[in-house]
């Protein structure tokens, strides 16, 4: 039997090539060898200030653009279609240390920068609660492996010490200990400041969408600063251009970027040459991209239809589960 890979991405607006290059392009490539689950994790979506008039469209938004780039439909689901995550996580919160879950980094990090913006900004409970919630996302589905970059080690070393736990309380090794799926995912940067992640929340400069228009992507890549001026080593390739050889790369031009690493090499290296090459690998791409999800969307019915069956059919392995676990803590089953 296959083993199982379970990964999770929020419905946070257009996916941009920071995302794709660092996690997405890796979920298509697993579909081969593992049983995978891919969910669009609405309910964490929630834990920071958010639109609800636009929670759903962004969800939806999502779901094509994960199929535009070649996710399977039947290894999707919506977490808010598959309620069994939201019980596991109440069951879980009574397995979860709360010392342990005070120290995660994203909390700490996000609601800090919310009250350091505005004293009085919300913070609720469910941003501390999340990782809880996200242990129930893993091993609703007994994971084997959670494809994580490291700065997510923290989560998946929690969600061990739950099912550990759980499994020591009920006397039986039900769950499995997840383990991480560390794969090659290239760290794409900002082409605006290659000294930070490509993130959306730095500005519109600071991100490459998947889906974006020609001139737009040649434009960001053209204006992408090559050379941050900071101090570095003798024959250290500068920060912007690693992150262009790297966009190079990851989009699948290895003959062009060998050829350009030589001339850089050699010390001929033209940055325009690399920029105008850069650019014509992303713009490939997103064309292709563009295309694929223009079909999808002609369809929107039908594939709505069919990632509504495939959440039914996925939650069916989590009722399962759910059921079990009820069993095993001495709860109630239907």
């Amino acid at each position: 039997m296959k083993k199982t890979v379970l990964s999770c991405i929020q419905p946070t607006g257009e996916m941009h090539y920071g995302n794709y290059f660092g996690a997405v392009k890796n979920w298509v490539d697993l579909q081969e060898q593992y049983d995978c689950f891919y969910g669009v994790v609405d309910y964490h979506a929630m834990t920071m200030p958010y639109n609800t008039k636009k929670l759903r469209q962004d969800s939806w938004d999502l779901i094509f653009n994960l199929l535009a780039v070649g996710v399977k439909a039947e290894n999707l689901f919506i977490q808010s279609l598959v309620p069994e995550h939201v019980e596991l996580g109440w069951i879980f919160n009574n397995f979860a240390s709360y010392g342990r879950v005070q120290k995660m980094t994203q909390f700490k990090d996000k609601s800090k920068d919310s009250s350091s913006k505005n004293k009085d900004k919300f913070i609720s409970v469910g941003l501390f609660d999340y990782p809880v919630l996200q242990a129930a996302d893993i091993l609703i589905y007994r994971a084997d492996f959670v494809p994580v970059g490291k700065d997510q080690d923290q989560h998946l070393e929690l969600t061990r010490e739950i099912a550990s736990r759980f499994n020591n309380q009920v006397g039986k090794e039900y769950f499995v200990l997840p383990e991480t799926l560390h794969t090659e995912t290239p760290k794409i940067l900002s082409p605006a400041d290659p000294t930070r992640k490509m993130s959306k929340s730095a500005g519109e400069k600071h991100w490459i969408s998947v889906f974006g228009e020609e001139n737009r992507i040649r434009k960001q890549i053209r204006s992408a600063v090559t050379d941050t001026g900071e101090p570095k080593e003798e024959n250290e390739m500068s920060a912007g251009l690693v992150n262009l050889f790297t966009l190079l790369k990851a989009a699948g031009n290895d003959s062009i970027h060998a050829a350009l690493m030589q001339s850089y090499k050699n010390g001929d290296l033209r940055y325009s040459d690399l920029k105008d090459a850069t650019a014509d690998a992303l713009v490939n791409l997103s064309n292709n991209f563009r295309e694929k999800r223009a079909e999808l969307v002609a369809n929107k019915k039908e594939i709505k239809g069919q990632i509504k069956q495939s959440s039914k059919a996925i939650r069916a392995r989590a009722q399962q589960t759910l059921k079990e676990v009820k069993e095993l803590t001495g709860l109630m089953n239907v």
